[in-house]
């Protein structure tokens, strides 16, 4: 089949770089198809002020889906109402047709509620990789599906190659290493990847601004998205209490030895790693080091007690092999905006990787994704349970 006979579903976020993503396939001969995902309702966020100004006019109707209360404006976010309007001028500008699909009730399940339940269990979650699971490679795939669309399309940073000896698809890291996105893209899996195009993996982010200004978007020179789409002043804790409805009880900072130090505002507020915020004078710097929601205690250590050599990760998916038959040799990634770091990889069973570090490794974190890297390759990845 030609590319011209070739249907693509495109997640048009409102940003610049799916606008470019949908550009590169229009202009590739690909007949594309504009979506944008909405994901949650102003309800599922009711109680914080801030996302419910007097003035939103959340009765307009679109193609296929109502966007009332599809979510508001606000800077270096996504999911907001310019956003809607900024992808659908740009799928008009393209001769695309355009939707909006509503995926609310899956992304308040999968995303939010797994949010609110890590923070609840001393966790700190990565609600953009449960995104991409469950919502643009899951939920928008189906309906790519149902569309007889043969790829989706997003504008992530990444690569997607095909080993010819074994025909096995591999993620790899973008060209531009300052905006790589494979980290959250663990996940993915054969099938996924098989139907998956990514057409910014080969592009510096200047060339796709570039891109957009030519072709005259209106979003060429919007910022990019920064923040948790649900959560707009970055203030977890006020958010998981109005969107819960519940009170999160103060407990006691203890040290290494259980000795009490100070009084917390509840574990919600607290991720390991922390210094700032805890609200207590100890003398000397102090940071979060450990979280039990059993006792309702957050202990503190100093920064070189952060410092652990392994981990235990769960909910694991390899993509460059199916399974670790043997101790590999990888660099790990324990956080988004960690660089990088010499490890060796075990795999003890279908569900379970053992990450044993060459150096210390600072606030491993459990509820982080932690992903192996042979050279560009991503090998797979999985959910930190345990460090130490």
């Amino acid at each position: 089949m030609e590319i011209k006979d070739k249907k693509a579903l495109i997640a048009m976020s409102g940003g610049v770089d799916s606008s470019v993503a949908a550009c590169l396939m229009k202009e590739s001969g690909y007949d594309c198809i504009g979506a944008t995902m909405k994901l949650f309702s102003n309800e599922d966020v009711r109680g914080n002020s801030s996302y419910l100004p007097e003035n939103v006019n959340a009765s307009r109707s679109y193609r296929c889906s109502s966007l009332n209360n599809v979510g508001i404006s606000r800077d270096h976010s996504c999911c907001s109402l310019e956003d809607v309007e900024d992808a659908r001028s740009v799928a008009r500008s393209l001769g695309m047709p355009y939707y909006v699909f509503n995926f609310a009730e899956r992304f308040r399940e999968t995303v939010i509620d797994a949010f609110v339940s890590a923070y609840e269990n001393g966790r700190t979650p990565n609600p953009c990789i449960d995104c991409n699971r469950y919502l643009k490679f899951e939920k928008l795939f189906l309906r790519a599906r149902e569309l007889f669309c043969d790829y989706v399309v997003t504008g992530h940073y990444a690569r997607i190659e095909q080993e010819e000896t074994t025909g096995r698809f591999l993620l790899k890291k973008a060209v531009d290493d300052t905006k790589d996105q494979s980290y959250v893209l663990y996940s993915l899996t054969q099938e996924q990847l098989a139907h998956i195009k990514f057409p910014l993996g080969g592009l510096q982010k200047t060339q796709v601004r570039q891109i957009a200004e030519e072709h005259g978007f209106i979003n060429a020179k919007k910022a990019d998205s920064q923040d948790i789409c649900f959560v707009q002043n970055g203030k977890y804790g006020e958010f998981i209490e109005s969107y819960t409805g519940r009170e999160y009880l103060q407990g006691n900072f203890v040290d290494q030895d259980g000795n009490i130090l100070g009084q917390h505002n509840g574990i919600i507020r607290y991720t390991v790693g922390q210094r700032k915020g805890l609200g207590i004078a100890l003398g000397q710097p102090m940071y979060v080091k450990k979280i039990d929601p059993a006792a309702n205690t957050v202990t503190l250590g100093t920064n070189e007690e952060l410092f652990t050599t392994a981990l235990t990760a769960k909910d694991i998916n390899l993509i460059s092999a199916e399974y670790l038959d043997a101790p590999m040799r990888v660099k790990a990634k324990v956080r988004y905006r960690h660089k990088e770091q010499w490890a060796t990889a075990e795999q003890l069973d279908e569900d379970t990787l053992r990450v044993v570090f060459d150096e210390p490794q600072r606030a491993i974190t459990a509820g982080q994704a932690v992903v192996l890297y042979d050279g560009d390759v991503v090998v797979g990845g999985g959910t930190i349970v345990h460090a130490g």
